[in-house]
């Protein structure tokens, strides 16, 4: 499934936001969205995921979504299975056990069903978060800034997770990323915003698995962080 956005304002009292947003993402690209804090890159994604509503302009997404956040939105108070059945609760459908327990095994969650939260390092905190949104099957993963939290080797762990994922569901993915680097390993195309515009959309023609010391892996990230400062 694929995101259009047509004419895109937001405005929250008189602070314009986000203006003059055309944007396209093809059914099970990879996008990510970077830029200076203040750029409007979280609001953009909150208009996608429906939890905002623009000032202005057309959003074309459907029902199909699903949202991981930075801090992964965890139920502090439900187990690690209840909170990726968390959302057939709401919908109010019957729980897939079987789902619930296969979602949790391919993202490395076998035997932490019965923990809470708080007993859980910050890497398999986001790995719940992916997990209650896998567990329902959409089309459209939105992820606003889900590494950011952590450590190096844990971020690279969920990168290639991320990536399987995608992959493997044939998954449409936009991702907010404070890092640049990050953006360019994962992404198909990678959208630079700065003062509530899109400044510049940059395609990374980069077979993958991709390798972070490849001299043309650098050039990219060299050439999209030029494009942020200046």
């Amino acid at each position: 499934m694929n995101i259009t956005l047509e004419n895109i304002y937001k405005k929250y009292g008189e602070q314009e936001v986000l203006r003059d947003i055309d944007l396209e993402i093809n059914v099970s690209e990879f996008v990510c969205i970077v830029g200076e804090s203040g750029s409007g890159k979280t609001t953009l994604l909150k208009i996608v995921a429906g939890l905002t509503e623009p000032s202005k302009g057309i959003v074309q997404v459907g029902d199909q979504v699903a949202m991981v956040f930075q801090n992964s939105a965890l139920l502090p108070w439900l187990t690690i299975a209840q909170n990726v059945a968390f959302p057939f609760e709401v919908q109010g459908s019957k729980i897939p056990k079987q789902r619930i327990e296969q979602i949790l095994a391919e993202l490395g969650l076998k035997g932490l069903e019965k923990k809470y939260p708080k007993e859980l390092s910050g890497g398999q905190k986001q790995r719940v978060g992916l997990a209650r949104a896998m567990a329902v099957k959409r089309k459209i993963l939105l992820l606003d800034e889900p590494f950011s939290a952590l450590d190096v080797k844990t971020s690279e762990e969920l990168h290639s997770l991320i990536l399987g994922l995608w992959r493997a569901n044939k998954l449409t993915v936009l991702m907010v990323s404070h890092s640049i680097e990050e953006a360019v390993f994962l992404s198909d195309r990678v959208i630079i915003m700065d003062q509530g515009k899109i400044r510049r959309e940059v395609t990374i023609d980069l077979k993958r698995p991709r390798q972070k010391t490849d001299p043309v892996f650098r050039k990219y990230v060299e050439h999209i962080q030029a494009i942020v400062e200046n």
